[in-house]
């Protein structure tokens, strides 16, 4: 029997480091599962990360992504190459519709529990080269992941309003750095506490557009902004995220005002039987927390399979 004709446990919606470790909690359960992936997760982009247990020397996110595969392989769980178009709730169960890529085919899934671990996307810069900068490690959208690697050295971070300058106080504070704030020329309008901090940190602030990225001997000898000339040994990308929520916000799950899925200490999200776990979920967007998230979310779809989703108490 196909998954398209049985109903599923829980069908895993994203292949990046949460849904595999979903996958593989389920499987360990026995239960039936299935995962889809759309092929983009954003762990893809790490170099190295110096921050995940087990590796002292670092581990490239390409290297995570293949090893959680081969894991999930050893207990055949299903992983559809694909994308979910649209999600359906029913009393005891969901009905998803998705594209599969490889056979070009449209599949219909049902099953009684869902989890959303989508990921969310990084807002790029307006620079040139910088998907390629970003895979040499050039261009950083992580100093909690990899800012030790950065401390004592000039950095740069592109950014604006609040959330850019917490990103450059964290990066300065934390780690002794020479730190820039590029905003890209968008104003700074800031009040005298506000100025105090920065200057409390020796953290400079750059309006003016940027123009020109520079990349020489894999480090960032210039950005040109209005004729001057700006050295860095490395970039960070503080310009938010897009959380890829669709299809929760569709069923009503409620989101903070940035757009991250609110869930409850199950990882269920405020639509029963839905749960999330990973970068769309509100929080540290950090692989072992999305990890952890997937790890409880799937015990709690263990735990609750059976039950009628709508029928569930508060806080079960």
């Amino acid at each position: 029997m196909s998954a398209q004709d049985e109903l599923l446990d829980c069908l895993i919606v994203g292949g990046g480091p949460a849904g595999l470790t979903a996958a593989i909690y389920l499987a360990r359960f026995e239960r039936k599962a299935l995962v889809v992936d759309s092929g983009a997760p954003r762990a893809a982009w790490i170099p190295t990360s110096h921050n995940i247990p087990f590796f002292v020397e670092g581990i490239g996110g390409p290297e995570i992504l293949d090893r959680q595969r081969a894991h999930v392989g050893k207990y055949d769980v299903p992983v559809v190459d694909g994308t979910v178009t649209e999600l359906r709730k029913q009393p005891d169960r969901f009905i998803a519709f998705i594209d599969d890529r490889e056979t070009g085919r449209s599949l219909q899934i049902v099953a009684r529990r869902v989890l959303l671990a989508t990921g969310a996307v990084d807002v790029e810069p307006d620079l040139p080269d910088v998907p390629n900068a970003v895979q040499r490690g050039l261009v950083r959208y992580c100093p909690i992941c990899d800012g030790f690697e950065a401390r004592n050295k000039k950095v740069a971070v592109i950014g604006y309003g609040d959330h850019g300058m917490g990103e450059a106080i964290f990066i300065a504070r934390t780690y002794g750095c020479d730190v820039t704030l590029l905003t890209l020329g968008q104003p700074m309008d800031l009040n005298d506490s506000q100025r105090r901090e920065l200057e409390e940190h020796g953290i400079k602030i750059v309006e003016q557009p940027i123009e020109a990225l520079d990349v020489q001997d894999d480090r960032i000898a210039a950005l040109r902004s209005g004729g001057q000339e700006f050295q860095f040994d490395v970039l960070y990308s503080a310009l938010g995220l897009k959380y890829r929520s669709d299809l929760a916000v569709a069923l009503g799950a409620e989101q903070d005002k940035s757009g991250a899925l609110l869930v409850d200490s199950h990882c269920q999200t405020t639509v029963k039987g839905l749960y999330a776990a990973g970068d769309v979920v509100r929080g540290l967007d950090q692989i072992v927390l999305g990890m952890g998230h997937a790890a409880t979310a799937a015990t709690h779809i263990h735990n609750r399979c059976e039950l009628p989703t709508e029928d569930e108490p508060d806080g079960a």
